[in-house]
């Protein structure tokens, strides 16, 4: 089974013993959650996407292990084309879900795992690269979705992993045992955790020597023995819960954040994937850093497609549609958008062959693709608000819509008169203008920020981190002789 279809995905997610716990309280059948619901039908569609014969060259790949046709969020970059397509493959899904669809993050993960290892291997003699691809056929021949965890909760961060009070703040091997390792420590912030076949462990920042018991990279499954997961709560979250669908504002689709816990779980030998190894720790976080930063080029691009149609769409129903103000705001989020884009593209296109043969993006322009990232939406955002109206964040409730209660002098129920004070031109259902108010509402300021602006900020590290890398790989020496070759001025 190359491919899973839809069904298939959440069959396998019933199959899971995966411990989850909401509001303070053990969640059994979390499937079927009506918080939780959305962010399944998220990541399911990267499985019917996958499906679609029109989409079959940007969402799937050949395996370059066993030559088997697989989904393309399983596969490990072999060129720069297959870079551009997944920046491609997820400006799509985007597109169709205006969330994040949860899967990237995984993928990122093991392309980053696939090269590392196989430079650890090369220097310290070890066997993780043969580890990793045993790993990985495994996933690509069942389609699963694993979960990139890298995110230590850091404790205090003045403090480096082995000088912490806790040591829980990083994940790090408690027990090392024969046949394999007891680890323990917490993951924050998890994308798509719940929905996940599998975690891919890596160290989340580079380490020195006394942090050896830190780096650690490993893959287990996500109801292991001693895993849970705590879920995050999301701004409108409840609304989910009260049967009104339009005031949810996208019913159907949503992102997924958890804190993922590590307690004493045991890791077997064949998937630890580094050790001790802390010369490398820095390549693997820097890599898969680089990769996620360039995903940001695609899924929020998708998402933005879709915020920027909703946004014509209520200037449309606002019948302002042909000021010259707003038509100048939608440029301005269409070229916003567009830049975004096009950093995306352009870090793929001048991607790299690693020692592995996988390909890496330039770290470079994906470190800039991301600083962008933590901008532009912002500002989409803003845009986006200024042309809706204030009613996106006043308007009653869709109770109130249809509610009978009587409350005029007349006989007019208060779904009478939220009806008549909210409509707009004669042609457009009041209803409409609701679920779009709402929709926007979802994207700019709710549920769904987890997906595109707050997550925009913080999501693949915050703006800072970014601008670490871009100073490191800026090249500012070489840039300096070019400037000295041109004005004349000889090298001391």
């Amino acid at each position: 089974m190359a491919l899973k279809t839809v069904k298939e995905y959440i069959d396998s997610l019933r199959a899971l013993n995966t411990r989850v716990y909401m509001f303070g309280e053990k969640v059994d059948n979390w499937v079927d959650h009506p918080i939780i619901r959305p962010s399944i039908n998220c990541l399911a569609m990267t499985y019917q996407v996958a499906q679609e014969p029109e989409n079959e060259a940007l969402m799937t790949a050949t395996s370059h292990l066993t030559g088997h046709k697989i989904n393309r969020f399983c596969h490990i970059h072999q060129s720069t084309e297959d870079l551009v397509n997944k920046v491609k493959m997820q400006r799509l899904l985007g597109q169709r879900t205006a969330s994040c669809f949860q899967r990237c993050v995984g993928m990122d993960a093991m392309n980053a795992v696939y090269s590392t290892t196989f430079e650890i291997d090369e220097k310290h003699g070890t066997d993780y690269h043969e580890r990793f691809k045993k790993f990985l056929i495994m996933v690509q021949d069942n389609d699963l979705v694993v979960d990139g965890a890298m995110t230590d909760p850091k404790g205090d961060r003045g403090k480096a992993p082995h000088e912490q009070a806790d040591p829980d703040m990083y994940v790090h091997v408690k027990e090392r045992r024969p046949d394999g390792i007891v680890v323990s420590g917490a993951k924050c912030h998890q994308t798509g955790s719940v929905n996940s076949h599998w975690h891919l462990f890596m160290p989340t920042v580079a380490m020195r020597e006394a942090d050896k018991d830190f780096s650690i990279c490993f893959a287990c499954p996500s109801d292991a023995d001693g895993i849970y997961m705590v879920y995050g709560r999301q701004s409108c979250d409840t609304r989910k819960l009260e049967g009104c669908s339009i005031d949810v504002g996208n019913a159907k689709f949503g992102g997924q954040e958890a804190l993922v816990v590590l307690d004493d779980v045991f890791i077997p030998n064949e998937y630890i994937f580094m050790d001790g190894e802390y010369d490398f720790s820095g390549m693997l976080v820097e890599r898969f850093a680089g990769f996620h930063r360039q995903s940001y080029g695609g899924c929020k691009v998708g998402v933005g497609d879709v915020l920027i149609g909703a946004t014509a769409l209520a200037a449309e129903y606002n019948g302002v549609e042909k000021a010259s103000a707003v038509k100048d705001k939608l440029i301005e989020m269409t070229h916003l958008n567009e830049t975004l884009y096009s950093c995306g593209i352009a870090c793929s296109c001048e991607g790299c062959q690693t020692k592995s043969g996988s390909y890496l993006i330039n770290l470079l322009l994906a470190n800039v693709c991301k600083q962008n990232v933590t901008r532009f939406p912002y500002e989409i955002v803003r845009l986006a608000e200024d042309v809706a109206g204030g009613l996106m964040v006043t308007m009653p409730s869709e109770t109130d819509f249809k509610s009978p209660t009587v409350v005029g002098k007349n006989g007019e129920s208060i779904a009478d008169v939220c009806n008549k004070f909210f409509a707009t031109r004669p042609e457009v259902p009041t209803e409409d203008r609701q679920k779009v108010m709402r929709f926007l509402e979802n994207i700019c300021l709710g549920s769904a920020a987890v997906g595109y602006r707050t997550e925009s900020l913080h999501g693949a590290g915050s703006p800072q981190a970014q601008r670490i890398m871009i100073a490191r790989q800026g090249d500012m020496e070489g840039k300096k002789k070019l400037a000295k070759r041109i004005a004349g001025i000889e090298e001391k």
